[in-house]
């Protein structure tokens, strides 16, 4: 079955549940559920319909829809706020603050001004080893117990 063949009703739960709404939520608002109408029923209505492969396609296609619109707009965003700042750096007037700020705050909605910190360890695996073995010698000569096991020497009892 096709997606073009299912029924209002379907694609109205279709999109309630690509917008987030629970299936049973999804459901009540899809197929005007009476307010007598068990949780359980809806429930098992709800997952039924979602099991049905025609519907969880349909589901996964309006997913994959909103985020690709969510993108195209973010990258939209992007491409305005840089070029208005671009054009207030070589043409701004004192008074255009509040468009500059506007600007900044767009770019921040869309992520633009996130700071990425990277953090690299880079110890050789000689240092590692001379940790490692630094700890060995610390717990040996404290007697250190490992989950009920006492370290003594080199030894583990």
């Amino acid at each position: 079955m096709t997606s073009s063949k299912l029924t209002p009703k379907q694609l109205h739960f279709c999109r309630c549940v690509a917008s987030g709404m629970s299936q049973a939520a999804a459901y009540r608002e899809a197929y005007d559920v009476s307010d007598t109408t068990k949780p359980t029923t809806t429930h098992e209505a709800a997952s039924r319909l979602m099991r049905r492969a025609d519907i969880k396609a349909r589901v996964d296609n309006l997913i994959r829809q909103r985020e690709a619109g969510l993108v195209a707009s973010a990258v939209s965003d992007r491409e305005k706020v840089l070029r208005k700042l671009r054009d207030w750096m070589d043409c701004a007037e004192p008074t255009d603050g509040n468009k500059i700020r506007a600007a900044e705050l767009l770019g921040k909605s869309t992520g633009l001004f996130r700071d990425v910190v990277e953090s690299v360890d880079s110890k050789t695996s000689e240092d590692l080893l001379s940790d490692l073995e630094k700890l060995l010698e610390t717990a040996s000569s404290e007697g250190a117990t490992v989950e009920g096991a006492t370290v003594e020497g080199d030894q583990i009892h």
